[in-house]
């Protein structure tokens, strides 16, 4: 992909993760652009294969269940951030990675283990989800969530093949969007539609029985500081219904002192799950971008733009299938693919980046080996497998494994 200029690969047995995360300048109208890209993409199965980029195995491999979530990425500095700023990022990732193993270590669906995830983020003052998002040129939160799957759940049956996944865009109310867009994308009576956005959205998650929220809920004292100043107004006043502040643990990471906000991420949060039937699942929930005009869309609840999963049959001639068994390898009969993006969206949009990525993903190892190279200083991201061992990572030099 043009805009791509490094990748980055999770490999799970036969389902390897590829995240790719690059920063490229782009011409559009005349103007050059900074565009920073992270995806995390979640495939099942096996494709032809060319230029490994990671050792291969000759045992036989067996299904795993993973989840892998980010909770967006942007230009933090490692020397300016504080230990208690790193640490309550990590535990943050730690707890979302946490929430998704419960459902998946008792063979629940990847649906269920990644909207867990990405709830846990949306909850967190610190990300740019549900409490926390940032806010839009009047001053208000405008959310956005999707969610898509390889094939419908196990649990539920009558959902067709054809329904692949919800978007929804313009809430005010919501406190967890992402559990709405699992709500609508599950009953089909109330939302025939894949996308659907601002008050009567919110009039059937309210008809389904969720709560909604008084939009001061969202506030963060953080958040509005960097909205104020991005339009080069004063920090006051605060908007009705909050209280001036974020909470303690605000206060405790981004103090008046440190004159910076550069460890808040500035993108979307994500995840995508496999469950032990092969079900991929990709959830993505955001604010959006500081100071958005007011009614504009991004890629996330864009199907095709900032996610994307599918299944798709595979059919090898007989010397493939030869070849593998010989040499140990598995004859898988499907792949799958599932990617949550976070970035540029207005970009992701003209580019339909998330399934123009599908259509590029290889399977790369089915040893479960993983290479995490970065071409941006920070992304905060995470990886969690049967162990249930919680492994997460902010900047570029660290590793997952």
């Amino acid at each position: 992909m043009g805009c791509c200029t490094n990748s980055t690969t999770y490999v799970v047995t036969r389902y390897p993760f590829v995240i790719v995360d690059c920063v490229s300048a782009a011409v559009e109208v005349g103007i050059f652009t900074r565009k920073l890209l992270s995806f995390f993409t979640l495939m099942n199965g096996s494709e032809k294969e060319e230029q490994p980029l990671l050792s291969r195995s000759a045992g036989r491999v067996k299904s795993k269940y993973v989840l892998i979530i980010h909770g967006g990425a942007g230009t933090m500095s490692g020397k300016k951030s504080t230990d208690a700023q790193l640490k309550a990022y990590h535990d943050a990732l730690c707890v979302a990675l946490k929430a998704g193993h419960e459902v998946l270590k008792s063979e629940g669906e990847a649906m269920d283990a990644a909207v867990a995830a990405v709830v846990a983020l949306e909850d967190n003052i610190l990300f740019n989800a549900g409490k926390g998002a940032v806010f839009n040129t009047a001053g208000k939160n405008e959310l956005e969530a999707s969610i898509m799957l390889s094939k419908p759940p196990a649990s539920h049956p009558y959902i067709p093949s054809s329904r692949r996944g919800f978007g929804l865009s313009l809430l005010t109310h919501i406190r967890n969007p992402s559990r709405l867009a699992q709500k609508l994308y599950l009953t089909l009576s109330a939302a025939p539609h894949v996308f659907l956005s601002g008050n009567n959205a919110e009039n059937i998650a309210e008809s389904l029985g969720m709560i909604l929220v008084d939009p001061s809920y969202f506030f963060s004292e953080a958040r509005w500081k960097e909205h104020r100043r991005g339009l080069g107004l004063p920090d006051m006043p605060y908007p009705p219904g909050s209280h001036g502040s974020g909470g303690e643990i605000e206060e405790i990471l981004f103090p008046e002192s440190l004159g910076s906000l550069d460890m808040y991420p500035t993108g979307t949060v994500g995840a995508v799950a496999l469950d032990v039937r092969g079900c991929i699942c990709a959830v993505t929930s955001t604010g959006g971008r500081t100071n958005k005009l007011v009614g504009r869309i991004g890629d996330t609840p864009v199907m095709s733009a900032g996610y994307w999963a599918e299944e798709w049959e595979i059919k090898s001639g007989w010397l493939k299938k030869a070849w593998n068994t010989v040499t140990g390898k598995e004859n898988p009969s499907k792949m799958a693919v599932g990617i949550s993006g976070t970035g540029d969206g207005d970009y992701f949009i003209r580019q339909a980046t998330a399934s123009t990525i599908a259509r590029r993903v290889q399977l790369l190892d089915i040893e479960g080996n993983i290479a995490t190279p970065l071409n941006c200083e920070g992304m905060y991201r995470g990886l969690i497998r049967e162990d249930g061992v919680a492994k997460t990572a902010i900047f570029e030099d660290e590793a997952l494994e």
